[in-house]
């Protein structure tokens, strides 16, 4: 991306900024590669890169292990649990419905939330003090660098 003048990456934010999509099509990955050739964490291919040769494996293979970390899930954010947000989400998260805009239907979602359970972990608090702390305690009746004494 440093190679590339201001204009070309003026040009290819303004293109990803006006047709937002988890899978361009082809016609988009080419004209991005074409400003921005280069670029490897994205979508789109490096197809007129020339800098590397193992640059189109080392992308395949980054693209491949994106695509296995979520399991074949699509890729959802944050903007994809907003039901409500202006626009909407491309792709909504797994157990969002959509919004609904009547006056009843926004009190009711805001009600559900309200319900909601505190987000955090239902672990016993003593468990993150004890755990450390018996480690700890461990290494005073066992040396584990033992060898290093004789």
């Amino acid at each position: 991306m440093e190679d590339s003048t201001w204009e070309q990456r003026l040009n290819a934010v303004t293109h990803i900024l006006t047709s937002p999509t988890t899978t361009p099509p082809l016609y988009s990955q080419f004209f991005i590669s074409s400003q921005i050739p280069c670029y490897l964490n994205w979508d789109y291919p490096p197809v007129l890169c020339t800098k590397s040769k193992t640059l189109h494996y080392k992308w395949r293979f980054a693209l491949f292990l994106k695509r296995v970390s979520r399991l074949g899930a699509p890729q959802t954010s944050w903007r994809s649990k907003c039901p409500y947000h202006q626009p909407p989400p491309l792709i909504l998260a797994k157990g969002v419905e959509p919004g609904q805009w009547g006056s009843e239907e926004r009190r009711e979602y805001a009600r559900k939330r309200f319900r909601r359970k505190r987000l955090g972990s239902n672990i016993n608090p003593l468990i993150p003090i004890l755990v450390p702390n018996m480690l700890l305690l461990s290494l005073l009746f066992w040396n584990p660098v033992a060898y290093l004494d004789s």
